[in-house]
């Protein structure tokens, strides 16, 4: 019984770890909380959502990837959904953020970003309804993958998804030239741009991966969860106990922040029960950082 809550948090901590690494990225960048970044992810599954069905990717009898809930036809919908909720991400930025920048004073880009995260929120209501969706209605059957462990395609397909997408960031941030530039940037804003790098193009950059990442984590809780506006406020808190338990500004410190609170929160279903998932990770995460202040993998300052 224990293995199988394993399993359904390495799943949910996959999610959570795609997400805590865009709000990681903006930390650690442009030195702010955006708290509308989980509705970055609401923004990404509907996108996709609204792209499936106009053309027809999710239909019911539709050609699928074996026993995944989806096919071919369904690529396109995820690109375009990670695109959209770029291109949003940077209309927020110019019209919100980077006006607020000039002020110089971190905490009225927080209190900007509540404000963004009811506004997007409201929109979402607004524009598809208050009632769950669905990217499909097939039944994803759960089959036995080891004794004592059942998954459905899906949630395999999630947890190989999100391992692939790390795996490129950190290539991406490794060896691309515009990665080491937005390392350099978050090292030391002003010497990188003494050095030469565009700062502005930078940010813009680092809004266009960490929404897109965003987007990707939302499009992945729609295909093992479900899709509601509420998903992003859902998501946000236990996003930022991973980007602070494993260390605010360490990437890879986000990916074990969110394996460790997706565990955490599957763990303690058969304990307290669902209600008290996001209260269990919370401790958790005030626990560890009694030890490390700093997170696990964070800096000591």
């Amino acid at each position: 019984m224990i293995v199988q809550y394993l399993a359904d948090g390495i799943v949910l901590g996959a999610t959570l770890a795609l997400g805590a690494i865009g709000l990681t990225l903006t930390y650690n960048i442009l030195r702010f909380a955006n708290f509308a970044h989980g509705e970055f992810l609401a923004f990404g599954a509907y996108f996709a959502l609204i792209f499936a069905v106009w053309t027809g990717a999710m239909a019911t009898g539709g050609q699928t990837f074996g026993a995944l809930s989806f096919g071919w036809d369904f690529v396109p919908a995820i690109g375009v959904a990670v695109l959209a909720t770029a291109l949003l991400a940077l209309l927020l930025d110019w019209l919100l953020y980077r006006p607020l920048r000039r002020s110089e004073v971190a905490i009225t880009l927080v209190i900007a970003s509540f404000g963004a995260s009811l506004m997007l929120r409201n929109l979402i209501v607004f524009a598809w309804g208050s009632q769950p969706e669905y990217f499909s209605r097939r039944i994803s059957i759960a089959r036995e993958i080891l004794p004592g462990v059942r998954m459905s395609s899906d949630e395999i397909f999630v947890v190989i998804a999100a391992a692939v997408l790390m795996l490129a960031l950190h290539l991406f941030l490794a060896r691309t030239r515009l990665g080491k530039a937005m390392r350099a940037v978050s090292d030391n804003p002003r010497l990188a741009e003494v050095a030469g790098i565009d700062v502005r193009g930078v940010i813009r950059w680092t809004w266009i991966v960490g929404a897109g990442l965003a987007a990707f984590a939302g499009i992945l809780f729609g295909l093992t969860v479900q899709i509601s506006p509420e998903m992003g406020f859902t998501l946000i808190l236990p996003m930022f106990a991973a980007a602070i338990l494993g260390g605010v500004g360490s990437i890879y410190g986000a990916v074990l922040g969110g394996l460790i609170i997706g565990l955490a929160q599957s763990l303690s279903v058969p304990v307290f029960g669902p209600a008290w998932q996001p209260a269990v990770a919370f401790g958790l995460m005030f626990a560890i950082l009694l030890v490390y202040p700093q997170g696990i993998l964070g800096e000591r300052r």
